[in-house]
């Protein structure tokens, strides 16, 4: 603008000349000492004529430009500026002309003392302030020239907010740098609504970049930066991260202390990496604080506690915030509902869903999503189509939440015909599949073994253009393992290879099963090493599977070797892995480690299952250390109504092989009292190990515990023990055994005739 309407130029005089004061202007200050001011009258060529040419050929007063130079004789300069009046109070409309006549603070500057103003501002802080003081902002014909003034810093604020707010953060980005390039640096304001910018646009991870920038600057954060880095922390994953930027905020001294934002956002991180009870510690700090928590507050503690499933914490919170004096909004009831529906009770989700329609709310998309997935998870599938009915019926539009969360349901189900139709009502709707409802309905197919057809949506989602992830794969590859396609999974592993899809624990878990499965360790022990070297740790999934497929091949010191890998990188075993471990040492011969692993599982609470304890019992065999087979059998008899009568025979077959009729009758006395219905093997498993050690009284004591539960013993039985009877010369024995054999040869013959 200043080259448009001001051209100074400045010179040095001969030294007995005066002078005025640089920059000085003649309208707006007069400079101290000795000047004179020199009118210089337009040429032929002077810029009257451009000026009359673009804004018209009628030239008026407003317009008028003319050359007005200064001479300071005791500095010896001088200048020679375009002076411009513009259009003056007399021009500008009556009705603006009223509201500045009687105001001391409107001044009827010259357009020309406007930019002079403006000019002198240090990078136009101040733009605003001038032109409101400014008569002649009413004159519209003003503004052409006036235009070219560079924007203040507020100006590019407003403007940048205004981009981000829309969630246009690459056209604010653009509009900053701009404003750094007219030499109007940016502020901590204008920082924190690039960032906003950012975070509004989803785009975390530039928002991160450009908070690293700012750092290398001379701008201090605020709370409010800090909050939208914390925000963008979550988003991305790095709960780590966004809880050290916390816990800096919280220290002593630092000058960014945590608001209710920030503690809000912290609670839903937490919630987020299932920390429920950090979740909780975190609301606490807030009341500590002294600082009253909002309803956005309550309602992150509400949707953690829904997460999980834990209702009575979810509706303690509702009652208190209610106690607080806030009203439950939509999102409140609907937290409170999800929460009854992931602990199992459908009713009590429904019984909120209702209690929030009676509380003047009206449920959301989300609500009624939250009520099909409660009876979704509880196998009612009927109840949850009609949900899906009755929220159309309300004039919600279904949505691919609804139907992933359908074919989910299906899948639990187990039911063909309802998968297939939850697929048509999407079709119907118009609604997309999306990955999430494709894998829900691929795992559907997959759990009523209906492969084929998983196979083949698998394709149609290929052909749609859906991008499957790594969970699309897991279900495909894990699927395949459980009904023996091995070389199908294989096939998948190598599409989702080529489609640079990466690998998620559960993949590499279920592709060391496939290979194992088909025989090939050494493909199983690349797929293992190849996940360590991605930086995909793996878990006790994957020990347990690697761990399983060197056990099969014979290799127990391998085995072992991964067992202590697994240790020092402080994963926890569980019950499954322990036992494949132990079934390996067992068959390696190193009963001494099956112990060691025993008591190992002892000091970590891990729980002894029931092949755990068979393993146990073999081992103490093998040493004779009938002490130890003791204990492991007494640490299961709190678990023998839970495991099969065919695993418990081979238990009473074991112990009375070994000769340990004591052990095995003790065995047999607490099967009977767990089991309702023992079978025929059971006993005759028993009996055969008391006749092999010569114990032919307790035998014949089996055989009437037998008669008397209504377990008819066979003529075989008691033949079994007849010439022991007689060789003891016990005469009431023969006489027992000869008169029940007597009767089973009656009852055979009435059956005959």
């Amino acid at each position: 603008m200043a080259g448009v309407i001001a051209t100074t130029c400045n010179s040095s005089p001969s030294p007995s000349a005066p002078s005025v004061p640089p920059n000085s202007s003649p309208s707006l200050a007069k400079p101290p000492g000795p000047q004179r001011t020199i009118w210089i009258k337009p040429s032929s060529r002077s810029p009257k004529k451009r000026l009359q040419h673009q804004y018209g050929k009628n030239g008026s007063r407003w317009d008028e430009r003319k050359l007005v130079g200064f001479v300071d004789y005791d500095k010896g300069e001088r200048r020679i500026a375009v002076e411009v009046a513009g259009a003056r109070k007399d021009d500008i409309p009556a009705r603006y002309r009223l509201r500045v006549e009687g105001s001391r603070w409107q001044k009827d500057w010259k357009l020309s003392e406007v930019i002079d103003q403006v000019m002198e501002l240090n990078h136009w802080e101040d733009i605003d302030g001038v032109l409101n003081r400014w008569a002649g902002r009413f004159a519209r014909k003003n503004f052409p020239l006036l235009i070219r003034i560079p924007p203040s810093r507020s100006t590019y604020n407003n403007l940048i907010n205004a981009c981000g707010s829309g969630g246009h953060w690459k056209e604010a980005l653009e509009i900053c740098k701009k404003m750094t390039e007219n030499g109007v640096g940016p502020d901590l304001v204008t920082h924190n609504i690039v960032l906003s910018a950012f975070k509004k646009g989803a785009q975390y991870s530039k928002a991160l970049a450009y908070f690293d920038l700012m750092k290398e600057t001379n701008i201090c954060p605020d709370t409010v930066t800090l909050n939208i880095v914390i925000h963008c922390l979550v988003k991305l994953g790095q709960f780590g991260k966004a809880v050290a930027v916390f816990n800096s905020m919280k220290h002593k001294g630092a000058k960014c202390q945590p608001d209710i934002v920030t503690f809000t956002c912290i609670i839903h991180a937490y919630s987020l990496c299932g920390q429920i009870d950090n979740s909780k510690m975190v609301f606490d700090m807030i009341l500590a604080e002294g600082i009253k928590p909002n309803i956005v507050s309550y309602n992150a503690l509400l949707g953690a506690y829904a997460s999980n499933g834990m209702h009575e914490q979810a509706l303690g919170i509702f009652q208190l915030l209610k106690q607080d004096g806030l009203k439950p909004d939509v999102i409140s009831y609907t937290s409170l509902l999800s929460a009854y529906g992931r602990s199992g009770q459908p009713e009590k989700a429904r019984e909120v869903f209702e209690a929030m329609k009676k509380n003047s709310l009206k449920p959301n998309i989300v609500s009624y999503n939250a009520l099909i997935d409660a009876y979704g998870s509880s196998g009612l599938l009927g109840e949850a189509v009609e949900v899906l009915h009755a929220l159309e019926k309300d004039g919600v539009q279904a949505d691919i939440v609804s139907i992933s969360t359908l074919l989910a349901a299906c899948g639990r189900s187990e039911q063909l015909v309802n998968i297939d139709s939850v697929l048509s009502a999407a079709r119907s709707r118009g609604i997309k599949l999306n990955t999430v409802a494709y894998n829900s309905a691929i795992g559907g197919y997959i759990s009523i073994k209906e492969y084929d057809k998983a196979v083949s949506l698998y394709r149609t989602m290929r052909d749609n253009d859906v991008k499957p992830d790594s969970v699309t794969f897991n279900v495909l590859i894990n699927g395949s393992c459980k009904l023996g396609k091995y070389a199908e999974s294989t096939e998948f592993f190598n599409e989702m290879m080529d489609l640079k899809i990466p690998f998620s624990k559960e993949v590499y878990s279920s592709l060391i099963h496939s290979y194992s499965k088909q025989g090939e360790l050494t493909k199983a022990e690349s797929i293992f090493n190849m996940m360590k070297q991605s930086g995909c740790f793996p878990d006790v999934i994957t020990y347990t599977s690697i761990i399983h497929a060197h056990s099969n091949a014979g290799n127990w010191e391998k085995a072992w070797a991964l067992f202590v890998d697994m240790e020092e990188n402080d994963i926890q075993p569980d019950p499954i892995l322990c036992s494949s471990m132990m079934k390996a040492l067992n068959m390696g011969c190193q009963p001494e480690k099956v112990l060691q692993l025993a008591e190992m599982m002892k000091e970590k609470h891990i729980l002894l299952n029931s092949s755990a304890c068979f393993a146990v019992i073999y081992a103490c065999s093998m040493l004779r250390d009938w002490k130890a087979a003791t204990v492991a059998i007494e640490h299961m008899e709190a678990s023998f109504s839970s495991i099969s009568v065919g695993l418990l025979n081979q238990l009473l077959h074991f112990i009375g092989k070994s000769g340990k009729i004591e052990l095995m009758m003790k065995v047999y006395y607490k099967i009977q009292s767990s089991h309702s219905n023992v079978s025929m093997t059971t006993h005759s498993i028993l009996l055969r190990n008391l006749l092999a050690t010569g114990r032919w009284r307790m035998y014949v004591e089996v055989l009437q515990w037998m008669d008397d539960a209504g377990v008819q013993p066979t003529r075989n039985m008691y033949q079994s023990v007849l010439p022991y009877a007689w060789k003891e010369n016990s005469k009431e024995h023969v006489d027992l055994i000869q008169k029940k054999i007597c009767d089973i040869g009656d009852k055979l013959s009435k059956s005959m005739v």
